[in-house]
């Protein structure tokens, strides 16, 4: 089963790919997003990464979580369901 992380600090230059590159020692990844504003399309600091495998991404949790990502302490842990929203 798959499982989802959350990536936050992370520096605006900061690249989908420097998160895949960064996050592929750990295991087999299916995805790598990182949130952008819609209208300057800049990042909002913060992104998922999708694991094949749980034991990998509760490892690379475990050892990156703090990690140094062009020059930002990133945070990593476990991605949370989004909240419902109140629709009036």
């Amino acid at each position: 089963m798959s499982k989802k992380l959350f990536v936050g600090n992370i520096d605006w230059n900061s690249s989908e790919d420097d998160l895949q590159s960064m996050f592929s020692p750990y295991g087999e990844i299916e995805e790598v997003v990182i949130i952008k504003d819609k209208y300057t399309n800049r990042s909002k600091g913060f992104g998922f990464i999708t694991f094949s495998d749980d034991e990998d991404a509760d490892k690379a949790v475990a050892e990156l979580n703090g990690y140094k990502l062009n020059n930002r302490e990133i945070v990593v842990n476990e991605a949370r369901p989004p909240k419902q929203r109140n629709s009036y």
